[in-house]
């Protein structure tokens, strides 16, 4: 099957790389961060639209999934189309505040767990300036070890759920969206070798390649292998 571009830049290995900018005057360095910003507002835009498209055709009987749920600013838009809700989110902080908005509704489970290719306890490091955002920074928090900007010593243990046997028990999906910090990789590399793209209509993700200097290669490899065989409609790695 021919290559399809995916929708948006995507992340380019170095950018925001201090090696990279080395011997570049400052205004080239100012230029790429503006080249930077619009590409990354572009993306945000088509993920704003994709997603109200998304939940224009979601209905009861559907099954979405939110990884990385966070405070749930998708979870809402996805419950809102009546469809069946799944939000995994390993934080506490942010978990308390999903509970608070989705508690008494029927059609969203919460699971307080991190997701990954096997089952158990992880620990969740935190931004290093965590403790001065919580809200702010809790977006960053990952469980896997060397990320930049991330205080290793900052953690708490979180449940671990083996995500690609979840989807095997679930079946069809009809929206996936990862945003995990890093910890898409292995399971969306499980889901290409298993097959499991084709149990959900729609997947969408964010990669975090910038986050992660040393998964660049393997980040780089899945992009061009996802490329040449799905629809960006399909399985996209553009999210933001």
């Amino acid at each position: 099957m021919a290559a399809r571009k995916q929708i948006g830049a995507g992340s380019e290995a170095g950018d925001g790389d201090p090696k990279s900018q080395a011997g570049k005057s400052q205004a080239e360095q100012k230029a790429e961060m503006m080249i930077r910003r619009q590409k990354r507002n572009m993306r945000k835009a088509w993920a704003e639209g994709y997603l109200t498209g998304i939940c224009a055709m979601l209905q009861p009987g559907d099954l979405a999934v939110d990884c990385g749920a966070n405070m749930g600013v998708v979870t809402t838009q996805l419950a809102a189309t009546g469809a069946d809700v799944i939000a995994f989110e390993p934080d506490p902080d942010c978990f308390a505040v999903l509970e608070q908005k989705f508690g008494s509704a029927a059609n969203v489970t919460l699971i307080n767990a991190a997701v990954g290719i096997s089952a158990g306890t992880v620990r969740l490091m935190r931004a290093g300036n965590f403790d001065a955002n919580p809200v702010g920074a809790s977006v960053k928090n990952t469980i896997l070890d060397g990320g930049r900007g991330i205080d290793a010593g900052n953690s708490v243990e979180v449940p671990l759920i083996d995500f690609p046997a979840f989807l095997r028990e679930k079946g069809q999906i009809s929206f996936l969206k990862l945003d995990i910090e890093g910890a898409e990789l292995d399971i969306l590399e499980t889901m290409e070798r298993d097959g499991l793209f084709g149990s959900v209509k729609s997947l969408v993700a964010e990669t975090h390649e910038r986050k992660f200097p040393d998964l660049r290669p393997r980040f780089r490899d899945l992009r061009r292998r996802v490329a040449g065989q799905y629809p960006p409609t399909h399985v996209n790695l553009d999210w933001i």
